[in-house]
Protein backbone atom coordinates (compact mmCIF):
# COMPACT_ATOMS: atom_id res chain seq x y z
CA UNK A 1 0.00 0.00 0.00
CA UNK A 2 1.45 3.36 -0.99
CA UNK A 3 1.41 6.27 1.51
CA UNK A 4 -1.19 8.09 -0.53
CA UNK A 5 -3.56 5.12 -0.27
CA UNK A 6 -3.59 4.92 3.50
CA UNK A 7 -6.37 6.42 5.57
CA UNK A 8 -6.57 7.77 9.07
CA UNK A 9 -8.39 5.76 11.69
CA UNK A 10 -11.34 8.11 11.78
CA UNK A 11 -12.15 10.35 8.84
CA UNK A 12 -12.25 14.04 9.52
CA UNK A 13 -15.69 15.35 10.44
CA UNK A 14 -16.94 17.91 7.88
CA UNK A 15 -16.85 21.57 8.84
CA UNK A 16 -19.62 24.10 8.21
CA UNK A 17 -18.82 27.80 8.60
CA UNK A 18 -21.35 30.57 9.08
CA UNK A 19 -20.08 33.69 7.33
CA UNK A 20 -21.41 37.14 6.57
CA UNK A 21 -21.02 40.76 7.51
CA UNK A 22 -21.68 41.94 11.08
CA UNK A 23 -25.20 42.10 12.53
CA UNK A 24 -26.94 39.78 10.09
CA UNK A 25 -27.67 37.18 12.78
CA UNK A 26 -24.79 34.72 12.36
CA UNK A 27 -24.46 34.03 16.08
CA UNK A 28 -28.22 33.77 16.46
CA UNK A 29 -28.29 31.11 13.76
CA UNK A 30 -25.35 29.34 15.42
CA UNK A 31 -27.17 29.29 18.76
CA UNK A 32 -30.37 28.13 17.08
CA UNK A 33 -28.60 25.11 15.56
CA UNK A 34 -26.65 24.09 18.66
CA UNK A 35 -29.60 24.81 20.94
CA UNK A 36 -31.65 22.01 19.46
CA UNK A 37 -31.61 19.03 21.80
CA UNK A 38 -30.97 16.53 19.01
CA UNK A 39 -28.42 18.63 17.19
CA UNK A 40 -25.62 19.47 19.59
CA UNK A 41 -23.09 17.15 21.16
CA UNK A 42 -20.94 19.43 23.31
CA UNK A 43 -20.74 23.18 22.78
CA UNK A 44 -17.28 24.62 23.21
CA UNK A 45 -16.56 28.33 23.49
CA UNK A 46 -14.36 29.75 20.78
CA UNK A 47 -10.84 30.97 21.23
CA UNK A 48 -11.52 34.62 20.45
CA UNK A 49 -14.04 37.03 21.84
CA UNK A 50 -16.55 36.72 19.01
CA UNK A 51 -16.06 33.20 17.68
CA UNK A 52 -17.41 29.81 18.70
CA UNK A 53 -17.30 26.27 17.37
CA UNK A 54 -19.14 23.13 18.34
CA UNK A 55 -19.62 19.56 17.13
CA UNK A 56 -23.21 19.23 15.95
CA UNK A 57 -25.44 16.50 14.54
CA UNK A 58 -28.55 16.43 12.40
CA UNK A 59 -30.30 13.36 11.00
CA UNK A 60 -27.36 11.20 11.97
CA UNK A 61 -24.76 13.38 10.24
CA UNK A 62 -22.07 14.95 12.40
CA UNK A 63 -20.28 18.16 11.52
CA UNK A 64 -18.31 20.99 13.09
CA UNK A 65 -20.23 24.24 13.18
CA UNK A 66 -18.10 27.39 13.18
CA UNK A 67 -19.43 30.83 14.03
CA UNK A 68 -17.19 33.46 12.44
CA UNK A 69 -17.16 37.02 13.67
CA UNK A 70 -17.34 40.18 11.64
CA UNK A 71 -14.53 42.67 11.54
CA UNK A 72 -11.99 42.40 14.34
CA UNK A 73 -12.50 45.30 16.75
CA UNK A 74 -9.56 47.69 16.61
CA UNK A 75 -8.15 46.28 13.38
CA UNK A 76 -6.05 48.75 11.37
CA UNK A 77 -6.71 46.92 8.11
CA UNK A 78 -9.13 48.40 5.58
CA UNK A 79 -12.65 47.12 5.95
CA UNK A 80 -12.82 45.29 2.63
CA UNK A 81 -9.45 43.60 3.20
CA UNK A 82 -10.51 42.40 6.64
CA UNK A 83 -13.78 41.02 5.29
CA UNK A 84 -11.99 39.22 2.47
CA UNK A 85 -9.42 37.71 4.85
CA UNK A 86 -12.18 36.34 7.05
CA UNK A 87 -14.15 34.92 4.14
CA UNK A 88 -11.11 33.38 2.46
CA UNK A 89 -10.08 31.55 5.61
CA UNK A 90 -13.61 30.29 6.26
CA UNK A 91 -13.87 29.04 2.69
CA UNK A 92 -10.47 27.35 2.81
CA UNK A 93 -11.24 25.43 6.01
CA UNK A 94 -14.86 24.45 5.45
CA UNK A 95 -16.73 21.85 3.45
CA UNK A 96 -20.02 23.79 3.33
CA UNK A 97 -20.73 27.48 3.89
CA UNK A 98 -23.79 29.22 5.26
CA UNK A 99 -23.67 32.73 3.84
CA UNK A 100 -26.03 34.79 6.01
CA UNK A 101 -27.63 38.03 4.83
CA UNK A 102 -30.26 40.30 6.39
CA UNK A 103 -33.70 40.47 4.78
CA UNK A 104 -34.49 43.68 6.66
CA UNK A 105 -31.60 45.73 5.27
CA UNK A 106 -31.62 44.16 1.82
CA UNK A 107 -28.49 43.68 -0.26
CA UNK A 108 -25.57 45.49 1.35
CA UNK A 109 -22.33 46.49 -0.46
CA UNK A 110 -20.44 44.09 1.83
CA UNK A 111 -22.78 41.27 0.77
CA UNK A 112 -21.91 42.02 -2.85
CA UNK A 113 -18.17 41.82 -2.16
CA UNK A 114 -18.45 38.52 -0.30
CA UNK A 115 -20.73 37.09 -2.99
CA UNK A 116 -18.26 38.06 -5.71
CA UNK A 117 -15.54 36.06 -4.01
CA UNK A 118 -17.82 33.08 -3.32
CA UNK A 119 -18.83 32.78 -6.95
CA UNK A 120 -15.16 32.32 -7.86
CA UNK A 121 -14.44 30.00 -4.94
CA UNK A 122 -16.99 27.38 -6.10
CA UNK A 123 -17.61 25.99 -2.62
CA UNK A 124 -20.91 24.32 -1.67
CA UNK A 125 -23.01 26.94 0.08
CA UNK A 126 -26.49 27.96 1.12
CA UNK A 127 -27.52 31.58 0.87
CA UNK A 128 -29.39 32.06 4.17
CA UNK A 129 -31.69 35.10 4.22
CA UNK A 130 -32.16 35.69 7.92
CA UNK A 131 -34.79 37.62 9.93
CA UNK A 132 -37.62 36.41 7.68
CA UNK A 133 -40.07 36.48 10.57
CA UNK A 134 -43.18 36.65 8.35
CA UNK A 135 -42.80 33.21 6.82
CA UNK A 136 -44.52 31.65 4.96
CA UNK A 137 -45.89 34.93 3.58
CA UNK A 138 -42.45 36.46 3.10
CA UNK A 139 -41.26 37.37 -0.42
CA UNK A 140 -38.47 39.91 0.18
CA UNK A 141 -35.86 37.15 0.09
CA UNK A 142 -36.37 36.84 -3.66
CA UNK A 143 -34.39 40.04 -4.22
CA UNK A 144 -31.24 38.22 -3.11
CA UNK A 145 -31.18 36.27 -6.37
CA UNK A 146 -29.15 39.28 -7.49
CA UNK A 147 -26.15 37.88 -5.59
CA UNK A 148 -25.91 35.03 -8.10
CA UNK A 149 -25.52 32.31 -5.47
CA UNK A 150 -28.54 30.17 -6.20
CA UNK A 151 -31.87 30.02 -4.42
CA UNK A 152 -32.10 32.24 -1.34
CA UNK A 153 -33.20 30.25 1.72
CA UNK A 154 -35.36 32.37 4.06
CA UNK A 155 -35.22 31.61 7.79
CA UNK A 156 -35.82 33.28 11.10
CA UNK A 157 -33.00 32.23 13.38
CA UNK A 158 -34.50 34.18 16.27
CA UNK A 159 -37.76 32.21 16.34
CA UNK A 160 -36.63 29.08 14.52
CA UNK A 161 -38.79 29.30 11.41
CA UNK A 162 -37.46 27.01 8.62
CA UNK A 163 -34.35 26.12 10.63
CA UNK A 164 -35.11 22.40 10.35
CA UNK A 165 -35.52 22.64 6.59
CA UNK A 166 -32.24 24.53 6.43
CA UNK A 167 -30.45 21.75 8.30
CA UNK A 168 -31.98 19.13 6.01
CA UNK A 169 -30.51 20.94 3.03
CA UNK A 170 -27.22 21.47 4.83
CA UNK A 171 -26.55 17.81 5.62
CA UNK A 172 -27.41 16.88 2.04
CA UNK A 173 -24.39 18.95 0.96
CA UNK A 174 -21.92 17.42 3.44
CA UNK A 175 -19.23 15.24 1.86
CA UNK A 176 -19.30 11.52 2.47
CA UNK A 177 -16.97 10.24 5.19
CA UNK A 178 -16.03 6.70 4.14
CA UNK A 179 -15.30 4.14 6.81
CA UNK A 180 -11.59 3.91 7.57
CA UNK A 181 -9.41 0.97 8.50
CA UNK A 182 -9.49 0.91 12.28
CA UNK A 183 -7.38 -2.23 12.67
CA UNK A 184 -4.50 -1.27 10.41
CA UNK A 185 -3.91 2.40 11.09
CA UNK A 186 -2.89 4.31 14.22
CA UNK A 187 -3.72 8.02 14.07
CA UNK A 188 -1.20 10.09 16.03
CA UNK A 189 -1.94 13.76 16.73
CA UNK A 190 1.22 15.72 17.52
CA UNK A 191 0.08 18.54 19.80
CA UNK A 192 1.59 21.19 22.04
CA UNK A 193 2.21 24.88 22.44
CA UNK A 194 3.72 26.85 19.52
CA UNK A 195 7.41 26.55 18.68
CA UNK A 196 8.21 23.51 20.83
CA UNK A 197 9.51 21.57 17.84
CA UNK A 198 6.50 19.50 16.81
CA UNK A 199 7.21 19.58 13.07
CA UNK A 200 10.93 18.95 13.64
CA UNK A 201 10.10 15.94 15.79
CA UNK A 202 7.71 14.52 13.19
CA UNK A 203 10.36 14.99 10.51
CA UNK A 204 12.89 13.10 12.65
CA UNK A 205 10.37 10.32 13.30
CA UNK A 206 9.68 10.02 9.58
CA UNK A 207 13.34 10.18 8.69
CA UNK A 208 12.95 13.02 6.22
CA UNK A 209 11.82 16.63 5.99
CA UNK A 210 8.13 16.15 5.23
CA UNK A 211 6.89 19.24 7.10
CA UNK A 212 7.89 22.90 6.98
CA UNK A 213 10.07 23.92 9.93
CA UNK A 214 10.63 27.54 10.93
CA UNK A 215 11.75 29.32 14.09
CA UNK A 216 8.76 31.64 13.88
CA UNK A 217 5.92 30.44 16.14
CA UNK A 218 2.79 29.43 14.29
CA UNK A 219 4.43 28.22 11.07
CA UNK A 220 2.13 25.21 10.95
CA UNK A 221 -1.40 26.41 10.18
CA UNK A 222 -3.02 23.14 9.09
CA UNK A 223 -3.43 19.73 10.67
CA UNK A 224 -1.41 17.73 8.14
CA UNK A 225 -1.84 13.97 7.72
CA UNK A 226 1.43 12.17 7.00
CA UNK A 227 1.29 8.36 6.60
CA UNK A 228 4.20 6.22 7.79
CA UNK A 229 4.91 2.51 8.21
CA UNK A 230 6.80 1.20 11.23
CA UNK A 231 7.40 -2.46 12.06
CA UNK A 232 4.55 -3.53 9.85
CA UNK A 233 2.10 -1.08 11.43
CA UNK A 234 0.49 1.79 9.55
CA UNK A 235 0.73 5.12 11.35
CA UNK A 236 -0.63 8.51 10.34
CA UNK A 237 0.94 11.56 11.97
CA UNK A 238 -1.31 14.60 12.25
CA UNK A 239 1.02 17.55 12.75
CA UNK A 240 -0.98 20.44 14.16
CA UNK A 241 -0.64 24.13 14.78
CA UNK A 242 0.46 25.04 18.29
CA UNK A 243 -2.23 25.52 20.90
CA UNK A 244 -2.04 28.82 22.78
CA UNK A 245 -4.04 30.08 25.71
CA UNK A 246 -7.40 31.01 24.27
CA UNK A 247 -7.15 34.61 25.45
CA UNK A 248 -4.09 34.99 23.21
CA UNK A 249 -5.64 33.54 20.07
CA UNK A 250 -6.91 36.67 18.37
CA UNK A 251 -6.12 36.32 14.68
CA UNK A 252 -8.42 34.51 12.29
CA UNK A 253 -5.64 32.10 11.35
CA UNK A 254 -4.96 31.29 15.00
CA UNK A 255 -8.62 30.54 15.60
CA UNK A 256 -8.82 28.10 12.71
CA UNK A 257 -5.51 26.52 13.72
CA UNK A 258 -6.93 25.81 17.17
CA UNK A 259 -10.08 24.35 15.64
CA UNK A 260 -7.97 22.05 13.45
CA UNK A 261 -5.98 20.92 16.48
CA UNK A 262 -9.15 20.07 18.39
CA UNK A 263 -10.42 18.13 15.39
CA UNK A 264 -7.09 16.31 15.17
CA UNK A 265 -7.30 15.24 18.81
CA UNK A 266 -10.82 13.96 18.25
CA UNK A 267 -9.58 11.76 15.39
CA UNK A 268 -6.48 10.52 17.20
CA UNK A 269 -5.81 7.17 18.80
CA UNK A 270 -2.62 8.56 20.32
CA UNK A 271 -1.78 12.16 21.22
CA UNK A 272 1.92 12.94 21.33
CA UNK A 273 2.24 16.05 23.51
CA UNK A 274 5.50 17.86 22.78
CA UNK A 275 6.94 20.00 25.58
CA UNK A 276 9.98 22.30 25.43
CA UNK A 277 12.65 21.06 27.85
CA UNK A 278 13.92 24.60 28.42
CA UNK A 279 10.53 26.01 29.35
CA UNK A 280 9.20 23.03 31.28
CA UNK A 281 5.59 21.91 31.39
CA UNK A 282 3.17 24.83 31.54
CA UNK A 283 -0.42 24.90 32.74
CA UNK A 284 -1.45 25.01 29.09
CA UNK A 285 0.44 21.75 28.48
CA UNK A 286 -1.51 20.13 31.30
CA UNK A 287 -4.75 21.35 29.79
CA UNK A 288 -3.82 19.91 26.40
CA UNK A 289 -2.93 16.56 27.95
CA UNK A 290 -6.14 16.52 29.97
CA UNK A 291 -8.27 17.38 26.93
CA UNK A 292 -6.73 14.53 24.93
CA UNK A 293 -7.16 12.17 27.91
CA UNK A 294 -10.80 13.16 28.37
CA UNK A 295 -11.43 12.57 24.67
CA UNK A 296 -10.26 8.97 25.11
CA UNK A 297 -6.91 9.14 23.32
CA UNK A 298 -3.76 7.50 24.61
CA UNK A 299 -1.17 10.11 25.59
CA UNK A 300 2.62 10.24 25.42
CA UNK A 301 4.64 13.26 26.60
CA UNK A 302 7.80 14.02 24.64
CA UNK A 303 10.09 16.53 26.36
CA UNK A 304 11.89 17.92 23.31
CA UNK A 305 15.20 19.85 22.97
CA UNK A 306 16.74 17.73 25.72
CA UNK A 307 20.11 18.20 24.03
CA UNK A 308 20.08 21.82 25.20
CA UNK A 309 19.87 20.87 28.87
CA UNK A 310 23.21 20.88 30.65
CA UNK A 311 24.65 17.55 31.69
CA UNK A 312 24.73 18.49 35.35
CA UNK A 313 20.97 18.93 35.49
CA UNK A 314 19.86 15.93 33.44
CA UNK A 315 19.47 13.90 36.62
CA UNK A 316 16.69 16.27 37.67
CA UNK A 317 14.34 14.87 35.00
CA UNK A 318 12.79 12.35 37.35
CA UNK A 319 12.35 14.98 40.05
CA UNK A 320 10.63 17.31 37.61
CA UNK A 321 8.44 14.51 36.35
CA UNK A 322 7.47 13.63 39.92
CA UNK A 323 6.48 17.23 40.62
CA UNK A 324 4.39 17.43 37.46
CA UNK A 325 2.55 14.19 38.28
CA UNK A 326 1.74 15.55 41.71
CA UNK A 327 -0.08 18.45 40.02
CA UNK A 328 -2.10 16.15 37.74
CA UNK A 329 -2.47 12.59 39.05
CA UNK A 330 -3.59 11.17 35.69
CA UNK A 331 -0.07 11.83 34.38
CA UNK A 332 1.09 8.94 36.59
CA UNK A 333 -0.18 6.60 33.87
CA UNK A 334 1.40 8.48 30.96
CA UNK A 335 4.93 7.70 29.72
CA UNK A 336 7.48 10.53 29.51
CA UNK A 337 10.32 10.57 26.96
CA UNK A 338 13.22 13.02 26.98
CA UNK A 339 14.12 13.45 23.33
CA UNK A 340 15.89 15.69 20.85
CA UNK A 341 14.42 16.24 17.40
CA UNK A 342 17.74 17.82 16.43
CA UNK A 343 20.05 14.93 17.38
CA UNK A 344 17.55 12.06 17.21
CA UNK A 345 18.08 11.18 20.87
CA UNK A 346 15.52 8.52 21.95
CA UNK A 347 13.32 9.24 18.93
CA UNK A 348 13.10 5.57 17.94
CA UNK A 349 11.83 4.76 21.43
CA UNK A 350 8.95 7.16 20.75
CA UNK A 351 7.84 5.08 17.77
CA UNK A 352 7.90 1.93 19.90
CA UNK A 353 5.89 3.74 22.58
CA UNK A 354 3.27 4.93 20.08
CA UNK A 355 2.62 1.38 18.94
CA UNK A 356 2.65 0.12 22.53
CA UNK A 357 0.14 2.62 23.97
CA UNK A 358 -2.11 2.15 20.94
CA UNK A 359 -2.19 -1.57 21.72
CA UNK A 360 -2.79 -0.85 25.41
CA UNK A 361 -5.75 1.30 24.43
CA UNK A 362 -7.21 -1.65 22.49
CA UNK A 363 -6.47 -4.27 25.14
CA UNK A 364 -9.38 -6.48 26.21
CA UNK A 365 -9.39 -8.54 29.42
CA UNK A 366 -11.52 -11.72 29.71
CA UNK A 367 -14.43 -11.39 32.12
CA UNK A 368 -13.21 -14.28 34.28
CA UNK A 369 -9.87 -12.53 34.80
CA UNK A 370 -11.59 -9.24 35.58
CA UNK A 371 -13.59 -10.90 38.32
CA UNK A 372 -10.56 -12.67 39.77
CA UNK A 373 -8.87 -9.31 40.15
CA UNK A 374 -12.04 -7.73 41.55
CA UNK A 375 -12.36 -10.49 44.16
CA UNK A 376 -8.75 -9.96 45.22
CA UNK A 377 -9.30 -6.22 45.55
CA UNK A 378 -12.47 -6.80 47.60
CA UNK A 379 -10.64 -9.25 49.85
CA UNK A 380 -7.97 -6.62 50.45
CA UNK A 381 -10.42 -3.75 51.02
CA UNK A 382 -14.20 -3.66 51.05
CA UNK A 383 -16.06 -0.50 49.96
CA UNK A 384 -17.03 1.84 52.82
CA UNK A 385 -20.29 0.82 54.46
CA UNK A 386 -22.64 3.73 55.16
CA UNK A 387 -25.43 3.50 57.71
CA UNK A 388 -28.30 1.41 56.43
CA UNK A 389 -28.11 -1.21 53.68
CA UNK A 390 -24.63 -2.57 53.07
CA UNK A 391 -22.75 -1.90 49.84
CA UNK A 392 -21.92 -4.99 47.80
CA UNK A 393 -20.05 -5.42 44.51
CA UNK A 394 -21.19 -8.52 42.63
CA UNK A 395 -19.14 -8.79 39.45
CA UNK A 396 -17.39 -6.76 36.77
CA UNK A 397 -16.72 -6.94 33.05
CA UNK A 398 -14.96 -4.91 30.40
CA UNK A 399 -17.61 -3.25 28.27
CA UNK A 400 -15.43 -1.46 25.72
CA UNK A 401 -12.01 -0.65 24.34
CA UNK A 402 -10.33 2.36 22.75
CA UNK A 403 -10.27 3.45 25.51
CA UNK A 404 -10.80 0.54 27.94
CA UNK A 405 -14.05 0.80 29.90
CA UNK A 406 -15.25 -1.42 32.76
CA UNK A 407 -18.63 -1.87 34.40
CA UNK A 408 -18.99 -3.04 38.00
CA UNK A 409 -22.39 -4.27 39.13
CA UNK A 410 -23.34 -3.24 42.66
CA UNK A 411 -26.46 -3.10 44.81
CA UNK A 412 -25.95 0.60 45.68
CA UNK A 413 -23.84 2.32 42.97
CA UNK A 414 -24.70 5.75 44.33
CA UNK A 415 -23.12 4.92 47.72
CA UNK A 416 -19.65 4.11 46.35
CA UNK A 417 -17.33 7.06 47.00
CA UNK A 418 -14.81 8.43 44.53
CA UNK A 419 -11.96 7.27 46.73
CA UNK A 420 -12.99 3.62 46.34
CA UNK A 421 -13.39 4.08 42.58
CA UNK A 422 -9.77 5.25 42.50
CA UNK A 423 -8.80 2.18 44.55
CA UNK A 424 -10.36 -0.13 41.95
CA UNK A 425 -8.91 1.96 39.14
CA UNK A 426 -5.39 1.61 40.55
CA UNK A 427 -5.94 -2.09 41.15
CA UNK A 428 -7.01 -2.67 37.57
CA UNK A 429 -3.98 -0.76 36.31
CA UNK A 430 -1.70 -2.76 38.59
CA UNK A 431 -3.09 -5.93 37.03
CA UNK A 432 -3.19 -4.92 33.37
CA UNK A 433 -1.29 -1.59 33.18
CA UNK A 434 -3.06 0.09 30.20
CA UNK A 435 0.01 2.34 30.03
CA UNK A 436 -0.73 5.67 28.39
CA UNK A 437 -4.42 4.89 27.92
CA UNK A 438 -7.33 6.38 29.88
CA UNK A 439 -9.40 3.87 31.82
CA UNK A 440 -12.93 4.36 33.11
CA UNK A 441 -15.00 2.41 35.64
CA UNK A 442 -18.77 2.79 35.84
CA UNK A 443 -21.03 1.27 38.46
CA UNK A 444 -24.35 -0.26 37.51
CA UNK A 445 -27.21 -1.37 39.67
CA UNK A 446 -28.02 -5.08 39.70
CA UNK A 447 -31.30 -5.71 37.95
CA UNK A 448 -33.98 -8.19 38.93
CA UNK A 449 -35.77 -8.93 42.17
CA UNK A 450 -34.59 -7.25 45.32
Amino acid sequence: MSPSDRQTVRPSIPTVAIIGRPNVGKSTLFNRIIGRRQAIVDAQPGVTRDRHFAPAEWNGRRFWLVDTGGLVVGSSDPMNRAIRSQVEQAVADSDVLLFVVDIESGIHPMDLEIAQYLRKAKRPLILVVNKADNLPDETRHLSFYELGLGDPFPVSAAVGKSSGDLLDQLVSLLPDTPAADEEETIAVAVVGRPNVGKSSLVNKLLGQDRLVVNDEPGTTRDAIDTPFEYQGRQLVFIDTAGLRKRSKVEEDLEFYSTLRTTRAMERADVCLLVVDAKDGMHVQDLKIANEAWERGAAVIIAVNKWDLIEEKVTNTARDGERDIKARAPFLEFIPFFYVSAKTGQRVTKLLDAIVSVADEREKRVPTAEVNRVLEALLARQQPPQPVGESVRLFYATQVGTAPPRFAVVANRPEAIPESYTRYLHNGFREAWEFTGAPLTIKFRRKRGRR
